[in-house]
């Protein structure tokens, strides 16, 4: 009978372990921010690197959505006009010590505006920026949509001025234990590490486990 009293505790543990698991995916939160986009081949990526870090090339088409999502790279956050350079640039001449770069600027859908706030224009701009030969996307996207706002961490948070606050927050419904988080990061690779609920689960495991030998030590004395 001490036997059986004795294996409940760690049962336990593990059923609770079990259920912290479980509920890790339910922590993902939507994040409201610009993500930027590559158009090459007139179909929009989501861009590997970061707007200041990118240096694209004479012809070009780069994209920039202000969007809510969970999944930076979901259809609902891409920009909604094509990616098309011919089009874009088509008023726009070659010049010689220039490259053009045609930019899609998407101010999202109204649901997707913070509080108090309103897209500045309801379908995309798009516009084709003459700049330097060594120009990054964001110097591109910075002569003709200023002005821009970035945060300390260089991550893109106003385009013309909007939004005028904010930059990259979970939304006011997402879990508390989120809210230091930060938007997928364009200028990072994944890490493949493990993840921030299973090291927790593992901790639990252990702890629970612990209590659980320390209460039975004692029933059985």
């Amino acid at each position: 009978m001490r036997h059986r009293r004795s294996s409940i505790p760690l049962a336990l543990a593990f059923g609770v372990v079990l259920a912290v698991l479980a509920a890790g995916p339910a922590l993902a939160s939507s994040y409201r921010y610009w993500s930027f986009w590559d158009g090459a081949g007139g179909t929009w990526a989501y861009a590997s690197v970061g707007p200041s870090t990118a240096r694209p090339a004479d012809g070009s088409v780069q994209g920039f959505r202000f969007a809510v999502s969970k999944d930076a790279a979901a259809e609902s956050a891409r920009p909604r006009a094509a990616a098309d350079f011919a089009a874009i640039c088509a008023a726009t001449p070659a010049a010689e010590g220039r490259k053009r770069v045609a930019l899609v600027i998407d101010f999202g859908e109204p649901a997707d505006a913070p509080q108090g706030e309103t897209p500045p224009q309801a379908e995309p701009r798009t516009v084709c920026a003459q700049v330097a030969p060594e120009a990054t996307a964001a110097e591109a996207l910075a002569s003709v949509a200023k002005p821009l706002r970035y945060n300390s961490a260089a991550l893109l948070c106003g385009v013309s001025g909007y939004p005028e606050q904010g930059c990259g927050e979970p939304l006011p419904d997402a879990p508390a234990a989120t809210a230091a988080q930060a938007p997928p990061k364009q200028q990072e690779s994944d890490t493949g590490g493990p993840s921030a609920g299973l090291l927790a689960g593992i901790a639990a495991v252990a702890a629970l486990a612990a209590a659980a030998l320390w209460q039975s030590r004692r029933r059985t004395r």
